[in-house]
């Protein structure tokens, strides 16, 4: 990997170069999803079907389009052994850890008889989206899946492109059955989006999309927000690891490369106050990468995004991790928790060196639907919160109105809008 020391000429390359990963640069992709998008919209089912044989070489039609009981209960024989029992055991974090994330509805009531609130309701159908083909990630349908239904969500529609004969990866099934999904549906890509976001026949319209997806499927949801609400626009997976000389040289490596894998725009980034460390963890990445199975696109993936970055003091390290805003932040340093108070950027913050980020991937609990591309400084990961909405109550007496009622009325006219005001003061003109 490349060592490069933090000056201000490395911090701006590296974060211009870092912000070429974003979908929002991909704009040759957008007439393509805005024809596959117009299409689903005015022919519903049919177009879906046409895209999903012309991308997926697959021939679904109304009759086999949502995945059946029996298709489920196959798919436990062929799942990957004993990997059943292991979501089951990852439900239980995940369940709990979301269910202490629940909102409820508040009251306020005053003698003077006003009474103020907040009216919790849970969105009534969401779709999930999960990728189909190589990338198969049961553990992204249980956390689509999970805070959804802590949330109260009734209906929870899932799509992921079938295979070649118009299978369901049998994973990928086991575990939307286990988390507790209501309908899955044989489509995918950016044709998937349309049918949640406009409704088609077979596939019906939500009110929210979430999940991961290509640049087609990020650019889709970008394009019909506004119809529905999505989770977000997510970009490439990206992992910053804080380091001192305290630090595992052969445990930082491992982790970089644990997000270096996912694909060729991936991006693993060391920060380091110690020379030596660095030098250590680059040779150790050279023997890591001849060893994984999937070193031709780790490789690139650091050749593209990944740096080791060598700063003079703390605060730098500090300082750089809070602009990059990284979604996967490690700390492995003498005082962990110390770093962790000065950090006010990061999707998710891993502390300490057993804490490594694919703990968050698959068995802690929290959600690992995480902000990409630096909106770590304004977004939150995957939560409760992202399948609520949230209602004012407001009553007034008689008496608590007209208490107030001249001021109000004031205001409204000091807006010029005399129509305000006399929506208040003609409940008092007998006074």
């Amino acid at each position: 990997m490349r060592i490069q020391h933090l000056d201000q000429n490395s911090r701006e390359n590296l974060l211009e170069n870092l912000l070429k990963r974003s979908p929002n640069q991909y704009g040759e992709y957008e007439a393509a999803v805005a024809e596959i998008l117009a299409g689903v919209k005015k022919d519903g089912d049919q177009a879906v079907f046409a895209y999903t044989e012309k991308f997926d070489h697959a021939k679904i039609s109304e009759e086999n389009v949502r995945v059946t009981e029996a298709e489920i209960r196959e798919a436990y024989s062929l799942a990957e052994p004993g990997l059943t029992e292991i979501i089951r055991k990852a439900l239980v974090n995940i369940r709990t850890y979301h269910e202490k994330q629940r909102q409820y509805s508040w009251f306020d009531s005053k003698p003077d008889g006003t009474m103020l609130g907040q009216k919790v309701t849970p969105l009534q159908r969401v779709g999930v989206y999960v990728p189909g083909g190589k990338a198969v990630y049961p553990s992204s349908v249980l956390m689509n899946i999970v805070p959804a239904k802590a949330a109260g969500v009734e209906e929870i529609i899932m799509v992921t492109p079938p295979d070649r004969n118009g299978r369901v990866a049998p994973n990928t099934l086991v575990a939307a059955n286990e988390a507790g999904v209501t309908a899955i549906y044989k489509a995918g890509g950016a044709q998937a989006v349309g049918a949640l976001a406009y409704g088609t026949k077979s596939i019906p319209k939500v009110d929210k999309i979430v999940g991961p997806g290509n640049i087609f499927v990020a650019l889709a949801k970008k394009a019909v927000y506004g119809h529905v609400s999505i989770d977000a626009v997510a970009g490439p997976s990206e992992i910053l690891v804080i380091a001192d000389e305290t630090a595992n040289p052969r445990f930082v490596a491992a982790d970089l490369l644990s997000q270096a894998e996912h694909d060729e725009l991936a991006s693993a980034i060391l920060v380091t106050t110690s020379e030596t460390l660095a030098a250590q963890v680059s040779e150790q990445v050279d023997t890591f990468v001849k060893e994984l199975s999937r070193g031709e696109i780790i490789r690139k993936s650091l050749d593209n995004y990944g740096y080791i970055l060598v700063a003079d003091t703390m605060d730098e390290v500090i300082e750089i991790a809070n602009e990059i805003a990284s979604e996967h932040l490690e700390i492995q340093t003498k005082d962990p928790y110390d770093v962790m108070m000065k950090i006010r950027n990061a999707g998710a913050i891993f502390i300490g060196e057993y804490s490594s980020e694919p703990l968050g991937d698959y068995f802690a609990g929290p959600n690992h639907v995480l902000p990409t591309n630096g909106t770590a400084r304004f977004f939150s990961p995957l939560s409760v919160d992202d399948f609520i909405k949230k209602s004012n109550i407001i009553a007034y007496s008689r008496e608590a109105l007209e208490a107030v009622h001249k001021d109000i009325e004031c205001f409204a006219r000091a807006e010029q809008l005399t129509a305000h005001a006399n929506s208040v003061s003609v409940r008092f003109e007998q006074d």
